[in-house]
């Protein structure tokens, strides 16, 4: 069993990761943890120490980045098949009552086109910015 999140450096992102540990913990499965912030805001060595605190030993992780000039949906859904992931972890954001109407434009093509279940997740009221 494995699990794919897709990760950045923000509440959202935390609130992915976190729970994609949750999950591979309790389906005892693996953890790919895909590094979408393209090392913008974020240094990779930073991902690996979070991951491995939330891992806490008892689940095996690896992290991916994505490569330079490629599109980071395209990244995380061909790492969910490479690694024939049976969930796929994403973080939305809180959106106003008109955004309410309208998906991330990212969230949208990886719930229309994951080849698995998706499990979108929020930050708690308290993480957000």
């Amino acid at each position: 069993m494995t699990i794919v999140v897709g990760y950045v450096p923000t509440p959202e992102g935390n609130a992915a990761l976190e729970r994609a540990v949750q999950e591979a913990r309790a389906r005892q499965g693996d953890l790919v943890v895909v590094d979408l912030s393209r090392h913008e805001r974020n240094d990779p060595s930073e991902l690996e120490a979070r991951a491995a605190e939330l891992a806490g030993g008892d689940v095996r992780f690896q992290t991916q980045g994505v490569e330079d000039g490629k599109d980071s949906v395209d990244t995380i859904l061909a790492v969910a098949v490479e690694h024939d992931a049976d969930l796929l972890v994403i973080g939305l954001r809180r959106r106003t009552p008109v955004g309410k109407l309208i998906l991330g434009a990212q969230a949208q093509r990886i719930l229309l086109d994951a080849a698995c279940p998706v499990l979108a997740v929020k930050p708690d009221v308290s993480q957000r910015d």
